[in-house]
């Protein structure tokens, strides 16, 4: 009986190592809304980490935030699951932080005055594709771009959708592969994320690009931690 229970964890530990480096990033779900006075913080941004979230209302925003440094490479991107009606979805992201040129956002989106912004647009044209084996699904590759931080401080990744359309995505930050993230009931996290949206009943927003008059927490809130090593400690 003991040698068959050994067995057992032996084959359940390695199906979640091989889970994790077949998955290649670290995966996450959001179980509930990521603001901007609670954002996701990630605890090492070099590491590569994915999200996975929801905009699920036409105001809504998703905030991610992490410490770096200076001269650090950062990757950023936003990868969309194939679900029906999402082939066209493409949220806007944009990077917050110290030392970053200055830039305009969107009212509703959080920013502070004395950070710079640089925003990352989808591509267009065809999107690329992709399909991940072991969870055997697909997804549409956006935006991917690697930023080089110019100072060290705190910055904040903020998503939304510039006409409030609401769908699935994929946050992926960082490259360095490494165990970890949120495998506990993947399989079935999976299912329920891969459904649609439901659509609002509000209209959708008109395209605006003014300075934001939302800020940021100058610091996060007594108490409070989300983050991407959370369900690890």
């Amino acid at each position: 009986m003991r040698t068959k229970t050994v067995a057992m964890l032996m084959a359940a530990m390695l199906l979640v190592a091989t889970a994790t480096a077949a998955l290649a990033h670290r995966p996450y779900f959001e179980e509930s809304d990521i603001v901007g006075s609670m954002p996701w913080e990630i605890d090492d941004p070099t590491v590569s980490t994915v999200i996975y979230a929801t905009l699920d209302s036409r105001a809504d925003a998703d905030y991610y935030t992490f410490a770096g440094e200076a001269g650090q490479r950062i990757l950023l991107e936003i990868t969309i699951p194939q679900i029906a009606g999402q082939e066209l979805f493409a949220p806007s992201l944009a990077l917050v932080g110290p030392g970053l040129p200055a830039g305009q956002l969107p009212l509703r989106v959080a920013t502070a005055d004395n950070l710079g912004v640089v925003e990352i647009a989808p591509p267009t044209g065809a999107a690329e594709t992709f399909y991940e084996p072991f969870s055997r699904t697909s997804y549409w590759e956006r935006q991917s771009e690697r930023v080089t931080l110019p100072a060290d401080g705190q910055y904040t990744v903020a998503i939304w959708h510039p006409r409030g359309e609401v769908g699935r995505y994929g946050f992926v930050i960082g490259d360095k592969e490494r165990l970890g993230g949120d495998l506990l009931g993947l399989a079935g996290k999976l299912r329920s994320y891969w459904t649609p949206v439901p659509e609002p009943d509000e209209p959708l927003l008109q395209e605006v690009n003014l300075t934001g008059m939302t800020r940021l927490p100058e610091a996060k809130p007594a108490g409070w931690r989300y983050s991407t090593s959370c369900a690890e400690e």
